[in-house]
């Protein structure tokens, strides 16, 4: 005892007292005197299911045994696990770590103690040793197995070939099946067997520390994971679940989860009897009351849940261990219960410190032993981090973690990456740091005594660890994403996913194994050449790339629907049986082509690419063979392509007349995820067939008669050229047909706007002239009527319809000299006649044009249409003139302010408000060709005023670049909407002096890309000068038949 006495422990050198903290003993350290007296034997399930036996007195605390089962283990981080056991009453609570065991666990003999995870941190870089992540993954393993950690098929299927991988190595299938057969991992597991071997192929050459650090990876992003349901009804009697995680309190309908409070938010938990009460801090902009009351089942449910509550707040908010109230008097009111030690903050300095010896330890399930790198050099706080991560953890230039409490795009205080949100160390002298926040430390009890305290006395501004949040990357392979804004700077984006999101909606694509690599990294510009030099430079070789970029994104894109909105709908009893059996059975047989497709056409360009021998032969330099296979395999796929569009139609009709799913589909587009309108991913199919066709004509067009590839080109061209004919009619119907629901979405006042026979032709910005002078106003013109709206004051920022002019019998004539004001027009209707002003001649020209055609158009129709309303409203009615339109508007405006749940969703970007605030316009033409111009693929993108340049992973379409760190994210982190800007080179004055750039400016904004070839450059230019300057009616559709490149 005397060597380790002179030994200073874990628990000194961070300034706690003697007999606080849980498994902070040395290796090979005995563990701290006991009290004496008569042993008890207690039996502890671990979590690789084996049983091991603990003798401890029977008046020694919770503690002492929680550190036997540490040390037994050798774990260092086991302060992230408890004990739980069955109590008298058969409530499953956590063992006191103060508390005598004896007091606690009434018969051990017929007890069984669990030893689990206990605290979940926001992101598993934090832990640092390969055994604490390993115990991690058999906690998921349990999980998944029991019900517990709920997410789709996919993202099963894909957590249980990683841990498959971890337990007998690489893919072999028929070890695969067997393995299968023997293990259960989660229930109904023989309909995914067929998932898990293919994913499981993804991971050769995994070790099971990866598997480890993969499998934890995906299961953080899971809305379920970490989290343990405990029932209770809110006070309108509703059955609900409560829940507390590191960021504060959940509170779940099911397993949906519908509310989060965090701790930031909270000033003081208590309860009374039944009742679990929370007090909010007072919020002028929230319409929360003060305090929540939540009715569980018992007094001792309520405690029970109480107190996890107030040791996660402990633990991950706290600095250091709250100190111990000091003894009444006379008597005590309320609980005496508070956290015993370690924080989370206490940990990661610990455990960073180093010192630690390597140790081998086994897994049980899995035929190779693991080696802990615990000899960690104090300059590498990640050591054990799988050194993929550690590549990854490098972040771009100007990427900063997210400060505590931020709002989502806040600006960080200052630009500097942190390894790990470890707070700041406490002031010298050992006092508690300042402004630490305070634990809460009672409870209320029957008689109304002292309630608990949350308090957060430090401001948020101050220094203070970092929020934990589902949304911490730091360190994570999915490290420091960028969110561009519009104005040209990096801000962190915030990755905290909604409360209605699906949990399914936060896992890794299942199209690349998740294994750490560098695709986001940035590269320095030697690197990007020498990489270049590298590559082949034959245009082929790029537009063969092209066709596997865009394949990317296209299969991201069905994901959306075959795994996210699958999702969100199957938790969800808003979907018609039928309805679901129309749209997801003809998406999944999509996906799962098109991901063979990709995985091959990826094969192709890594041999073509010289990654083998193959090159020197030269029979791999060719794509025609592989588009050939593929395009005739896609004709077997026509029955499903037939049915989008019904399945589309479908959608809308259920979606008028069923106001849950209504709300569902809005939801769910308010997710980062659904980048577009939900209704344009299902018309992704027939678009795709379009891209191909294109692709093989620029081969055609590329290659000479003699070349090897010319006559796969040619008779694969042929094919999708027939598969395109017989679909052309459908897809320009469909078109429109979704164009028309979605203006519906940015309009009020008006209820009929999709109807039979009625085609979307223009909208736009103009200035209408009236007794107030020029007022801007918002057009939409379709082969029928004129709508003219002015943007509303409602919370979704809707347009409202003002006035409308059937184009029956319609005049146009400029009226420039007669009102003295430029690009004038005056539009003489039957019975109303409106003066309209563009902001340019060319704007002008564009909607004289096609206003003149849809004239014609409705000259040649039976007659004037219906009108929209009863009566078209005059756009001069006085101020005290209100419509019943104006008050239900207001209405609305009222409850979504007042509303509890959430704020009415915000409609600011979609191509209607672009125009709006750019004063431009865009035609339907305008659309067709952004659906044939889509491209996605690699940029470097440089800010005007910076230096370097940053490799973004950047996707083309609907007028918009969206910016994502690399194609395997699942959400673009910033968009760019084009519309007004200009295209052009970058002159000598700007020096850039690269090649294969161009630049987008609009006013102030500057952007400046840099493609990787001179293809890919003609590309980039091509298809955003399509979305920069659409041209006028005549020129576009002569561009569509010529298919120009």
């Amino acid at each position: 005892m005397g060597e380790i006495e002179q030994k200073p422990s874990p628990g000194s050198r961070l300034g706690a007292p003697e007999n606080s903290g849980v498994s902070t003993l040395e290796h090979g350290q005995k563990l701290p005197p006991t009290p004496s007296g008569k042993l008890m034997s207690i039996k502890i399930q671990m979590l690789d299911d084996t049983q091991e036996a603990f003798e401890v007195p029977q008046r020694a605390p919770g503690k002492v045994l929680l550190d036997a089962v540490c040390n037994h283990l050798n774990l260092v981080e086991g302060d992230y696990f408890g004990l739980e056991f069955p109590d008298h009453k058969k409530i499953t609570v956590w063992l006191d770590l103060l508390k005598p065991i004896v007091k606690q666990i009434r018969r051990p003999k017929h007890v069984v103690v669990k030893f689990v995870v206990k605290f979940f941190p926001p992101d598993h870089t934090q832990l640092q040793e390969e055994l604490t992540r390993y115990l991690f993954a058999l906690q998921v393993k349990q999980d998944l197995a029991q019900g517990r950690l709920t997410c789709n098929d996919t993202s099963a299927a894909l957590l249980i070939s990683h841990i498959v991988q971890s337990e007998i190595g690489d893919f072999d299938e028929a070890s695969d099946r067997e393995h299968l057969a023997k293990n259960k991992y989660i229930p109904q597991q023989d309909a995914l067997e067929d998932k898990i071997v293919e994913f499981h192929h993804n991971h050769i050459g995994q070790t099971p520390a990866e598997s480890d650090f993969q499998l934890l990876e995906i299961a953080r992003r899971l809305e379920m994971y970490g989290i343990r349901l405990h029932p209770a009804k809110d006070r309108e009697g509703t059955k609900i679940n409560l829940a507390v995680a590191n960021t504060g309190i959940l509170v779940f309908q099911g397993f949906t989860k519908i509310n989060a409070f965090n701790w930031a938010k909270v000033r003081k938990l208590s309860f009374k009897r039944k009742r679990f009460l929370i007090k909010l801090r007072p919020d002028a902009n929230s319409s929360y009351q003060d305090t929540l009351e939540f009715l569980m089942a018992s007094r001792d449910f309520c405690k029970s849940f109480w107190k996890i509550c107030v040791e996660h707040h402990a633990f991950f908010r706290l600095f250091e261990e709250p100190k111990p109230k000091p003894k009444p008097v006379l008597f005590s009111r309320g609980s005496s219960f508070r956290f015993s030690g370690r924080t989370q903050k206490q940990v990661l300095d610990y455990v960073k410190e180093g010192g630690h010896k390597k140790v081998q330890f086994e897994r049980k399930h899995s035929k190779i032993q693991s080696i802990r790198s615990l000899a960690t050099p104090p300059t590498e706080p990640n050591s054990e981090v799988p050194k993929q991560a550690q590549q990854r953890a490098s972040p771009p230039p100007g990427a900063a973690p997210e400060p505590a409490g931020a709002p989502p795009g806040a600006a960080p205080a200052a630009p500097e990456e942190r390894p790990s949100p470890a707070p700041p160390r406490s002031p010298a002298g050992g006092g508690k740091a300042a402004g630490a926040p305070r634990a809460p430390a009672e409870e209320e009890e029957e008689d109304g005594a002292a309630a608990a305290a949350a308090e957060d006395r430090s401001p948020q501004s101050k220094a203070q660890p970092p929020q934990p949040s589902t949304g911490s990357l730091t360190g994570s392979p999915h490290l420091s994403e960028l969110s561009i804004n519009s104005q040209g700077g990096a801000v962190p984006a915030s990755v905290i996913l909604s409360p209605n999101l699906s949990p399914d909606t936060k896992q890794s694509s299942p199209l690349v194994s998740p294994l750490l690599n560098d695709q986001a990294c940035p590269r320095t510009d030697d690197e990007e050449e020498g990489r270049r030099k590298r590559f082949p430079t034959d245009k082929a070789y790029f537009i063969a790339k092209e066709v596997s970029t865009t394949e990317r994104t296209y299969l991201k894109d069905l994901e959306v629907i075959t795994s996210w909105f699958q999702s969100t709908v199957s938790k969800e009893d808003a979907m018609p049986e039928a309805l679901k059996s129309l749209i997801f059975p003809n998406f999944e047989p999509l996906h799962k082509f098109h991901t063979s497709f990709l995985k091959e056409t990826e094969q192709r360009l890594a041999l073509w690419e010289g990654r083998s021998n193959a090159h020197i032969r030269g029979d791999y330099q060719r794509i025609g063979d592989v588009l050939l296979k593929n395009i005739q395999g896609m004709k077997q796929l026509a029955a499903h392509l037939w049915k989008h569009s019904e399945a589309l139609e479908a959608l809308e009709t259920g979606i008028r007349s069923s106001r849950r799913l209504e709300n569902l589909c809005r939801d769910f587009e308010l997710q980062k995820v659904c980048y577009l309108p939900l209704n344009t991913f299902l018309l992704r199919p027939l678009h795709r067939l379009m891209h191909y066709k294109q692709v093989l004509e620029r081969l055609c067009k590329h290659h000479p008669p003699s070349h090897p590839d010319f006559r796969d080109c040619r008779a694969a061209l042929a094919e999708i050229t027939e598969m395109v004919a017989q679909l052309h009619g459908t897809m320009i119907k469909m078109e429109n047909f979704q164009k028309l629901h979605e203006l519906k979405k940015d309009l009020i006042g008006i209820d009929n706007l999709v109807i039979p026979g009625r085609e979307f032709i223009r909208l736009g910005s103009l200035s209408k002239l009236s007794g107030k002078g020029l007022q801007q106003r918002m057009f939409f013109l379709f082969n029928d009527v004129l709508l003219y709206t002015s943007r509303g004051l409602t919370a979704s920022n809707q347009f409202k319809v003002h006035g409308q002019l059937p184009l029956y019998g319609m005049t146009i004539e400029e009226s420039e000299d007669e009102w003295g004001v430029p690009h004038c027009l005056t539009l003489r209707g039957q019975r109303q006649s409106i003066i309209v002003a563009a902001s340019s001649r060319s704007e002008m020209e564009k909607w004289v044009e096609d206003i003149q055609m849809a004239i014609d158009l409705a000259e040649k129709s039976s007659g004037p249409t219906p009108e929209f309303l009863a009566s078209s409203p005059p756009d001069n009615k006085s101020p005290d003139e209100a419509t019943v339109v104006d008050q239900e508007s207001e209405d609305d405006l009222s409850a979504s302010r007042t509303s509890l749940e959430r704020q009415a969703p915000h409609r600011g970007n979609t191509m209607v408000h672009v125009c709006w605030h750019r004063n431009t316009s865009v035609s339907m033409v305008d659309f067709s060709v952004a659906v044939e111009n889509q491209l996605s693929g690699n940029l470097l993108r440089k800010f005007k005023n910076s230096n370097g340049w940053q490799k973004l992973w950047v996707v083309f379409t609907n007028f918009c670049l969206f910016f994502y760190k690399s194609h395997q994210d699942n959400h673009p982190l910033a968009s760019l909407p084009l519309l007004g800007y200009s295209l052009t080179i970058p002159s000598e004055s700007e020096d850039i002096h690269k090649d294969y750039v161009f630049k987008l400016h609009f006013k102030s904004h500057v952007y400046y890309f840099r493609a990787e070839s001179e293809y890919t450059f003609e590309r980039w230019m091509e298809v955003i000068r399509s979305a920069t300057s659409s041209a006028s009616r005549t020129h576009i559709l002569s561009h569509k038949e010529s298919h120009v490149y």
